[in-house]
């Protein structure tokens, strides 16, 4: 191959790359960056309520259930980072306007009256969001970012069943 041959080839490869990258990020909705600002929101929500648990409950199943929450959510951070960079959006950095009243609320709780509310609010949390997960698998057009979102959900999905799991057990 003479050498502008190679140009000509290797000008056609960084072209036909630049098209596949536009075409990815063409297929990012506005959808799609609500549910990811929305999922990065709850993944700091349940860190930071996680981390209030860990500290204040005195039952060592919903201390371990917390310290889950805490590594999974951060987890789940981690794999939506990309996404929220090339998107440019901005984590956030404190707890929502209703999770912040809930932190308040359980900070003045003690015992089981604190274990029964973080529990009751992880079920409700958890399934208000494997509910936008679902929607988000159904409606996004980005093929990388569904594949994401359908491991975020089933991660999603078996913390509600453990949330539900220590619900049973703390009304008893």
């Amino acid at each position: 191959m003479n050498r502008i041959t190679k140009i000509l080839c290797t000008a056609a490869l960084g072209c036909a790359g630049a098209m596949v990258s536009v075409s990815a990020h063409a297929a990012v909705t506005d959808s799609d960056k609500t549910f990811l600002t929305n999922a990065s929101q709850g993944n700091l929500d349940e860190i930071k309520l996680g981390e209030l648990a860990e500290q204040k409950s005195t039952n060592p199943q919903v201390k371990s259930f917390a310290h889950t929450m805490i590594v999974q959510h951060k987890m789940l951070q981690e794999k939506m980072a990309p996404f929220a960079q090339q998107w440019s959006i901005v984590p956030p950095t404190t707890l929502n306007s209703d999770d912040q009243q809930e932190f308040d609320k359980l900070s003045g709780l003690s015992g089981s009256d604190f274990d029964k509310e973080y529990i009751s609010n992880a079920v409700q949390q958890h399934k208000q969001a494997l509910d936008a997960f679902n929607q988000e698998i159904s409606s996004t057009t980005d093929q990388q970012f569904k594949q994401a979102v359908m491991k975020g959900k089933s991660v999603v999905a078996a913390h509600l069943k453990m949330a539900e799991g220590l619900e049973a057990k703390l009304s008893k």
